[in-house]
């Protein structure tokens, strides 16, 4: 059975891939720090499962998780573990500075040394850092961020993910570190943290409450499905190019206000309101976000031509099956608005 360690697998992506992973017949060692986003309910299938062992702590723990290389002995390392949230980079980047760029720097050392022991199985061994289109800046109404676009971070959060990709691509150069880097658009789907846009409309528009959109609403993102990405993912670590870097994209661009209106439908179809209005009556507009990107778009091209990979998802199928998980996961989605997944960890649930 091929043993790998995942980083923040407790999180959304990579809760995602631990579960679908496990369900492929891997084992999984997954370290999470568990932050606010960490979220133990996400894995409550896995309860007693010998596949999946969790173990609570920080990449930038540099003891720790060269007991687990040695204690496990995996055959790659996947790192999903970062700080994602940009509304709360710009309010305060130094945490995304110590998680993201210092705590991969210490994760990168470890496995460096890890990778060193190995003697004979050096070569099958894989490091796969998970990364961002962020990193890539903003575009212009037409063309797609390729794998040689430069970077362009413009927040403190992509910033540090670049930094990140940075220091993934230096350990392969300098050190012979056999790594690979994937650059996703925006990922949605099933466990999502209930403060980003898909996820946040669901719970909101529910709760009758209003539904703030940045700005005009008319950025534009590259919808991703999560299960799709995870796909993405163990397909670059199969047979990716040692040393290369994977974009990974949904074909599925839609500007915000396109998401939330398409979301209001499926709800007023599915759980209609009370008083037979359209959720879209629930639409506000509120100030844009500083430094807002306008438009993303992912040219997944080698992805496909190399490894044969493309998205199985249109975005109509997965935003349907978003919400219907979201209407039929009430209580994982309760747990994780009011706390209380957070709380019973630390002992203070009632």
């Amino acid at each position: 059975m091929p043993t790998w360690l995942v980083t923040g697998g407790a999180g959304f992506i990579g809760g995602n891939f631990v579960l679908g992973s496990v369900g492929q017949g891997i084992r999984i060692v997954n370290l999470d720090a568990l932050t606010y986003s960490g979220n133990l309910d996400t894995l409550s299938s896995l309860e007693g499962d010998d596949r999946h062992v969790f173990v609570r702590g920080d990449i930038g723990d540099r003891e720790l998780v060269a007991r687990l290389l040695a204690e496990y002995q995996p055959d790659a390392v996947i790192n999903f573990a970062a700080e994602s949230h940009v509304d709360r980079s710009i309010d305060g980047p130094a945490a995304f500075v110590q998680t993201n760029v210092v705590g991969t720097l210490s994760l990168l050392e470890a496995v460096r040394d890890y990778w060193k022991s190995l003697e004979g199985a050096r070569d099958a061994f894989r490091f796969l850092h998970v990364s961002t289109d962020e990193v890539y800046g903003t575009l212009g109404e037409t063309g797609k961020f390729t794998e040689t676009t430069p970077y362009a971070p413009n927040s403190p959060y992509s910033a540090s993910k670049a930094a990140s990709d940075h220091l993934v691509r230096a350990f392969h150069h300098t050190y012979g570190l056999p790594t690979l880097t994937t650059n996703c658009s925006n990922n949605y789907g099933p466990y999502h943290f209930p403060e980003k846009l898909i996820p946040l409309v669901i719970a909101r528009a529910l709760a009758d409450e209003s539904l703030p959109v940045y700005g005009d609403g008319r950025q534009v993102r590259d919808w991703l499905f999560v299960s799709d990405h995870c796909d993405a993912i163990r397909a670059v670590l199969s047979a990716g190019r040692v040393g290369e870097t994977y974009n990974v994209g949904g074909n599925a661009e839609k500007q915000n206000i396109e998401v939330v209106k398409t979301i209001c439908a499926l709800l007023d179809a599915k759980r209609p309101r009370g008083d037979g209005k359209s959720r879209e009556s629930q639409i506000t507009h509120v100030d844009d976000r500083p430094g807002h990107d306008r438009r993303y778009a992912i040219d997944a091209s080698k992805l496909r031509d190399e490894l044969g990979w493309e998205p199985k998802y249109t975005f109509e199928r997965g935003i349907e099956e978003t919400v219907d998980w979201y209407l039929g996961n009430q209580d994982w989605v309760q747990r994780a608005l009011d706390g209380s997944y957070r709380l019973e960890r630390i002992g203070a649930a009632a």
